[in-house]
């Protein structure tokens, strides 16, 4: 794709800027030859053809908005002479045909994981530590500090930061301008502890602000999205701090894990403050039994796996201009490849498949399926426009001064992650993949709490794309930034591990990138490269909460 615009789809009738086009520039596309009227900024669109007002644009081949002015051929389109629109959808499906990937060279492919009784494999071995409710928050810095450096686990002191300089330098008098131009920072430093238990990837503390304090549906979700965590193949035990009184009782979460897993025999250990007699008895037992957890923990040993055990969740945030034509489809690819080879990928963000319904809902393999997914997306959309947002106001800043300007325009580019694969399921917030291939999930748009509920549902890996970046990752399940251009790659490579820009400049078509994609994701999952979002210790966690508060 090293031309300096394209037209992705045939029945689109504006055209997307590979490069700076300067006014007066010669079009020739689609059969047509013109002079742009203007200049066209890089990942930004222009009119294919005269547009009046009222008139329909098409990119990806599907409607994303409507001209609320005349538009120029030749002319940018812009948030002043275009406005969100997005096809209508119902669940009557039309049948589509899959073009299968080509799977020979990752037939006999594995990857080293960790084996679990319910037949899952992780691709991580984490102990967890949980609060049911916020104000347990402490408790679970206080073990933060007893726990992770004394048995060798990398934590946040370990970033070379040298403040000390900056003081030095203060007290010799040093200018403002002279402390603005001193360096304080190195390279990333790791703990130089061995780790006391090699088999444990490390402790991870789920804080959040839930569990108390509105309304009991969300304590009911929250417990439902622990369990999910709990239940996750990357997770070995957990130690779980109650408070008492809280709205997320012990029984609630008790019994979203016993949904999940029926036979669930992980060791699992609860701690209810208002029932022990000081709080330094509380820290005592909840060190004493976390670290006897351990020692269980580090009893498993990664194996070799089928790579049909990867649940990969599909993640963007941060889009561009690019994602929908380089990084997300190059993830589609993966997807399908994945799918085809029987694991389960998951497509979620559900705000960012507005306009897209109707291509997933005859993805649908079955009818129910399809149901309920135009079912919970009319239900979203209801409650976004009754809180004054519709997903017309879903672009961000960013995502539209990089050249996504309508929701359906950015919705159609961040479907492509999902590939072309049948869809086998569909799920609601909180629910556990449990059916191989496509899954569809109900998240927000929001990269944290998306990501969050990716894991919640039994995701093993992530891949996120970004065009923009972000630094985002998950306590438990490794988190693989992919790039949708080279630019990013290069100047924020401390927090992305993959290019896909390689298929703007050419050098990659979108299936090579997708099969490098699978290639690295199996070393990820083996544990033989370590995420940058690993390595930055980015532990992002943002339960979702769906309700009022009270």
């Amino acid at each position: 794709m090293s031309k300096s615009y394209t037209q992705i789809d045939p029945r689109d009738n504006i055209i997307v800027a590979i490069q700076y086009l300067p006014e007066s520039t010669l079009i020739d596309i689609a059969g047509t030859t013109f002079t742009l009227k203007e200049n066209i900024k890089e990942k930004h669109k222009f009119a294919l053809n005269k547009f009046e007002k009222g008139d329909s644009i098409f990119m990806y081949g599907v409607l994303i908005g409507k001209a609320i002015l005349p538009i120029d051929q030749g002319c940018a389109i812009t948030t002043e002479n275009t406005k969100h629109a997005s096809a209508t959808f119902n669940t009557s499906q039309e049948s589509l045909e899959w073009t299968k990937p080509n799977i020979t060279k990752f037939s006999t492919k594995t990857f080293d994981g960790y084996y679990r009784k319910d037949g899952s494999v992780g691709t991580r071995n984490y102990w967890l530590v949980i609060p049911l409710t916020f104000c347990e928050n402490r408790n679970l810095e206080i073990l933060e500090d007893a726990l992770l450096d004394t048995l060798g686990y990398q934590t946040q002191k370990d970033f070379g930061v040298d403040t000390n300089t900056l003081i030095e330098k203060y007290k010799s008098g040093a200018t403002s301008e002279e402390l603005l131009n001193t360096t304080i920072t190195s390279s990333q430093k790791t703990s130089s502890k061995n780790r006391l238990f090699s088999n444990v990837d490390g402790i991870k503390f789920l804080k959040h602000d839930g569990g108390c304090g509105g309304i009991r549906q969300d304590a009911e979700t929250l417990c439902h999205l622990l369990a999910g965590y709990i239940t996750n193949s990357n997770v070995a035990g957990a130690t779980i701090f109650s408070l008492g009184c809280q709205n997320a009782q012990i029984d609630m979460l008790q019994k979203a894990i016993e949904l999940k897993d029926p036979n669930f025999s992980k060791p699992i250990h609860y701690l209810e403050q208002q029932k022990i007699e000081n709080g330094d008895l509380l820290i005592e037992a909840a060190i004493k039994h976390t670290f006897v957890g351990l020692i269980e923990a580090n009893k498993i040993e990664r194996k070799p796996a089928p790579i049909s055990k990867l649940i990969l969740g599909l993640e963007c945030g941060g889009s561009d201009g690019f994602s929908g034509i380089s990084a997300n489809p190059a993830l589609g690819y993966t997807s399908d490849l994945l799918t085809e080879l029987g694991g389960t990928p998951i497509l979620a963000e559900f705000p960012e498949l507005n306009g897209v319904e109707q291509e997933l809902i005859n993805r649908c393999l079955q009818k129910k399926d399809a149901e309920k997914f135009a079912s919970i997306m009319k239900t979203y959309a209801k409650k976004a426009i009754e809180v004054g947002s519709g997903f017309e106001n879903n672009p961000s800043p960013g995502n539209i001064k990089d050249g996504l300007i309508t929701d359906a325009m950015k919705s159609a580019g961040a479907a492509k992650k999902g590939g072309t694969s049948p869809v086998t399921a569909v799920l609601d917030y909180t629910e556990k993949v449990t059916t191989s291939g496509l899954n569809l999930l109900c998240t927000p748009g929001n990269d944290v709490e998306s990501t969050t509920g990716l894991a919640g549902s039994g995701a093993n890996i992530i891949v996120f794309t970004t065009g923009l970046g972000t630094p985002t990752g998950n306590p438990i399940t490794p988190v693989l930034k992919m790039s949708s251009n080279t630019r990013l790659f290069q100047q924020m490579n401390d927090i992305t591990d993959l290019n896909a820009g390689t298929i703007i400049s050419g050098e990659d078509t979108i299936e090579s990138m997708g099969e490098k994609t699978l290639e690295y994701i199996i070393k990820v999952a083996s544990g033989t490269i370590e995420t940058k979002a690993e390595k930055n210790g980015q532990n992002d966690f943002i339960p979702w909460k769906r309700g009022i508060s009270l």
